[in-house]
Parts: structure tokens; C-alpha cells; sequence
């Protein structure tokens, strides 16, 4: 017995028309898809009609650092599938807890909890090997993937250290990187504007990427805003010399001066090297405003080789007025997003300490003019000091025509880039990105047709990593299928209440299981997936 879907107006994923079709599904998989299905034998377990309703396949969401949310959060899937998210990436960005080891593990978890949620002691993040087995065992709410992060794997290596590899960490590196492609990860990604990766030249990022294989290599360049253009042909370079195909992340230009004008020759740059016959594309999400830690606010040349010397750096009149002295020159490869977009655009969006915790929400401008913290520099030296480091925050960095501009290319793919360490003020990406985008972007400005939008959620992402039968409505593909009327799916999750869960998702179909939609995260019935072969 199966699930009959009759009546729907189907978007298969791949960026066609619609066609006005039923779905037949058996066991995991779609067994038949046509006009007038009947069940084949028995009458099916469940008949769903979806008159007037789009029908789609899941949404894959190929950048969400949900990588210790999936193990630690008992509510896990309950927003991802509220927006229908049947499938998930993590590792993006560098940023990830695994490989958990070296003698810096401790300190880098601690750097990576404003983007990840905390790590508890036990998890199985020792290595890939011990991770992807607690991954095949878990009763996953949805479908997970994973790449190897290239910033937590040099971390493990030698810490946050300044040198280049030697050729003992780099043959440790490489190791780690094909244990990770021996269980299951789809690629590996470079996360050039976090510590320790920023310090990495071109010749070592070529020479970890080239190690990736047919994998992807998902990068967070160098710089986003004044640095661009030369960040986008660096990627480039490394992914021809390495021979590997690129995905860039969460593409676009930040800093006001740059709005406009950027991004255009940003995408010079990657059209001349696709057309040129070179794999790359990028992925974007539907929102003016990114989010990361504190700490990407510091130029590299303040940065110390571990938090602790940092905070015990800023804590003195001689560390800050070096802060002060720098943060008014030009670094190469490294953007000053303060200065870019002014303090008023900078908000605090998590802390650790309660005396701490009404600053979220607020801009490190209103917070330094209201608790008289003299400059919004020295609130950063304070915030740093007094947290340790561990300060989420939203930067408010983008032009709405740009992302239009990226949204519009026949090669970007929709993200949603959610951190999960975000506390009770995260971005609204968290919760909102996948209707958004539909509301927004289709049926409020027209930016994309629905076909357009959806291949961009489903179809684009799957293949471009890899995996293989899901992204599509089509017989023999995983039976990842969401039923809503677009009309009624939408997000609520704003910058100023952004906790706020999706709604109007009607029915949600994980790998041939029927969800409840009062209580879709007991299902779990994900699986790990994995590239094709």
C-alpha cells in the first residue's frame, strides 16, 4: 500500500512548467507519475488531494550549520521541515566540530559556538570515521550530508597557528580529508575569512582541494566587500589549478560603496570561467543581512594564535589602542565590515552572559551610546574581553537589487546559511529563508517564477553536490515531497522577532513516510546521503 497524491500542480524540481499530474509512492520511492494513478493492488494507506496545491519535491538546503544541532537539539526538524527543508549540508564555511582533536579542540570549539550551538562533551566528533557512523545510526528527522571542513581539519592539525603547513601537517591534513570522503562526505569546504584558514596561501588551499577529487569545494572567500572581485578569482584559481568544481558561498558584495557595482563584475569573473568551461556556481539567501561572530570585526593582524591571548590582548590599554592604530589601516584579503556599513548596521544577535543578554537585538552602536561605552570600538574590545569571543552577530551589509541581481542567475542555488548559536535573537534565516523566498521573491516582486524558485531549492543544489534522486519528481527518485498552497506557506521570522516558525506547510512526504503536520519531527525517518558513484 501506498500514498496516492491526486490532482496537484506538479513543479518537479527541474526548473520546468508545471503539468497537472498525480504521484504514486511505494515504499520510499516514486513509483508512478501521470494523470488518473490508481494504487497498484490494495488502495493506498493514504489518498491526499491536491487540487489547487503546488506539489514539489522536498527543498534541499545545502549550507545550514545544523552540524551539532542534528545530535544535541531535541526539537531538531521541527522548523527545517516547518519551511520544507527535507534535506540538509553541514561543514560549510570551514566551520565544523569534527575533526575534534589536537590541543586546540577546546579553544576552537569555543570559537565556533556562536555558529554551531554549544558542543558538549561526548558527541562523536573525534573523526570522520566515528562521525558518519553516529550519523548512519541516528534517527534522523530529515535527510543529512556532510563536507569536510577544511578550517576545523587545519585547526586539528596544528591549531591556530600563523605558518604554513609543514609537509608532516599537510600529509596529516590530507588524511583527514580522505577519511572524510572514505564515509560519505560530498566535498570540502574552505571557510578563507575565519582563523586559522585566513592565514592559508593559494598554493596550500590548491593543494587540499585537490585532494577533494570529483567532490565539491564549497568556499567562504577571503573578503566580500572591497576584496571582492580578487577573492572570487582567487577561489577560481584554486578550484582550475586543484581541477576540482566550486561552489561559492552565500555570494554577494557588502559594504555600501560597494553596492551596485561589485557584484557585477563579480559575476564577469564567473562567467567568463564557466564559459571558459569551468564547474562553478554559487548559492545565496533571500536577506540584506548576513550573520557570523564578533571576531570577523578584528583585522588579522590584531588577531592572536588563540582567543585566550586575544581577550587577555584587548584587556589592555596597549592591545587596544593597537586595535584602534589598525583598525583604521587597509589589510589585504580582509574586509572591515564596521567601517563599511557603519556600527548602526552591526547587531548583537547572541552572548553568553546574562548581564549581557539585553544587547541582543541591538545595534553595537545604540548598545555603546546607551550603556556609555565611549566608541562602538570599545564596546568590541568589551564585548570580546567580557565573552570571550563568543558574540553572535547580523550584519546588515547588503543592497536588495544585488540579490536580486544574484537571484536571477541560471546558476545560483538558495541557502539558507542558519547558524544554530544564535540563543533567543538568531537571524531570521533560521526559520524563515525557504517561504521567504517563495512570498518574497515569487509572488510579492516577481523576482523568479515558481519553476525557477523551486528547481533553485530542490533540483540545482542536489546536483551540484552530487546527490543523486533527490531534488526531483520523477519515478525512482526518493519520495522527498511537500504539498502546500503557496497563497498560505509564508515566514514570520523577522530581524526584530525573529523566532518565529514558518507556517502553512500542508504535508510533507520524508523518503515515502507521511509526516504529521502536528507533529512532524517524530517521524524520523531521514537518511545520510552521499554522492553518486
Amino acid at each position: 500500500m501506498g500514498i496516492l497524491i491526486q490532482d496537484g500542480t506538479v513543479y518537479d524540481g527541474s526548473g520546468s512548467p508545471p503539468i497537472e499530474a498525480d504521484i504514486l509512492i511505494e515504499g520510499e520511492r516514486i513509483a508512478a507519475m501521470g494523470a488518473r494513478l490508481t494504487a497498484h493492488g490494495a488502495a493506498p494507506r493514504a489518498t491526499i488531494n491536491a487540487r489547487g496545491r503546488v506539489v514539489c519535491p522536498g527543498f534541499i538546503d545545502i549550507h545550514r550549520h545544523a552540524d551539532v544541532a542534528m545530535f544535541t537539539s531535541a526539537g531538531f526538524g521541527e522548523t527545517e521541515l516547518a519551511q520544507g527543508i527535507t534535506s540538509v549540508v553541514v561543514g560549510n564555511c570551514g566551520i565544523a566540530p569534527v575533526p575534534g582533536a589536537g590541543l586546540a579542540r577546546a579553544e576552537y570549539y569555543r570559537y565556533i559556538e556562536p555558529v554551531v550551538g554549544h558542543i558538549a562533551a561526548g558527541l562523536p566528533f573525534a573523526d570522520y570515521a566515528v562521525y558518519a557512523g553516529a550519523l548512519e545510526r541516528a534517527c534522523l528527522p530529515l535527510n543529512v550530508g556532510f563536507l569536510a571542513a577544511g578550517g576545523a581539519i587545519k585547526t586539528a592539525v596544528k591549531g591556530f597557528a600563523k605558518t604554513p603547513f609543514s609537509a608532516a601537517e599537510m600529509r596529516d591534513a590530507v588524511a583527514y580529508i580522505e577519511q572524510a570522503k572514505e564515509h560519505g562526505a560530498l566535498g570540502l569546504s574552505f571557510g578563507i575569512m575565519y582563523q586559522p584558514e585566513c592565514y592559508s596561501s593559494r598554493e596550500e588551499l590548491t593543494a587540499l582541494a585537490r585532494v577533494a577529487g570529483d567532490g565539491i569545494l564549497c568556499t567562504h572567500i577571503r573578503g566580500e566587500g572591497d576584496s571582492l572581485v580578487s577573492s572570487i578569482e582567487e577561489m577560481l584559481d584554486v578550484a582550475f589549478n586543484a581541477g576540482v568544481p566550486l561552489n561559492i558561498s552565500h555570494f554577494k558584495a557588502s559594504g555600501v560603496r560597494n553596492w551596485r557595482n561589485a557584484i557585477y563584475r563579480a559575476i564577469e569573473r564567473i562567467e567568463a570561467a564557466r564559459n571558459a568551461g569551468q564547474r562553478v556556481g554559487a548559492d545565496f539567501y533571500p536577506y540584506d543581512g548576513g550573520s557570523t561572530t564578533i571576531l570577523s570585526l578584528i583585522p588579522p593582524s590584531v588577531l592572536e594564535e588563540s582567543t585566550v591571548a586575544l581577550v587577555q590582548k584587548l584587556g589592555t590599554s596597549a592591545g587596544r589602542e593597537t586595535l584602534r592604530q589598525e583598525f583604521r589601516k587597509s589589510h589585504a584579503g580582509w574586509d572591515n565590515m564596521a567601517a563599511s556599513i557603519g556600527w548602526e548596521r552591526v547587531i548583537i544577535s547572541s552572548v553568553i552572559n546574562p548581564e549581557c543578554a539585553g544587547y541582543c537585538g541591538k545595534s553595537m552602536k545604540q548598545i555603546a551610546c546607551e550603556n556609555g561605552c565611549g566608541e562602538p570600538l570599545d564596546l568590541l574590545c568589551d564585548l570580546v574581553v567580557s565573552e570571550e569571543g563568543q558574540v553572535g552577530i547580523i550584519v546588515l551589509s547588503m543592497a536588495q537589487e544585488d540579490i536580486d541581481e544574484v537571484a536571477r542567475l541560471p546558476w545560483t542555488a538558495l541557502i539558507s546559511d542558519a547558524l544554530y548559536g544564535g540563543g533567543v535573537h538568531p537571524h531570521p534565516r533560521l526559520h524563515g529563508a525557504f517561504p521567504r523566498f517563495l512570498r518574497e521573491y515569487v509572488r510579492e516582486r516577481k523576482v523568479l517564477t515558481m519553476e525557477q524558485a523551486i528547481h533553485k531549492m530542490t533540483l540545482m543544489g542536489a546536483e551540484r553536490l552530487g546527490i543523486r534522486d533527490r531534488g526531483v519528481l520523477r519515478v525512482g527518485a526518493y519520495a522527498d515531497v511537500l504539498v502546500f498552497d503557496p497563497a498560505c506557506f509564508v515566514d514570520r521570522a523577522g530581524y526584530q522577532h525573529p523566532a518565529q516558525m514558518a507556517v502553512g506547510m500542508e504535508t510533507v512526504i520524508l523518503n515515502g513516510n507521511l509526516l504529521s503536520p502536528n507533529d512532524i519531527n517524530r517521524a524520523k525517518a531521514g537518511q545520510m546521503i552521499f554522492r553518486s558513484s
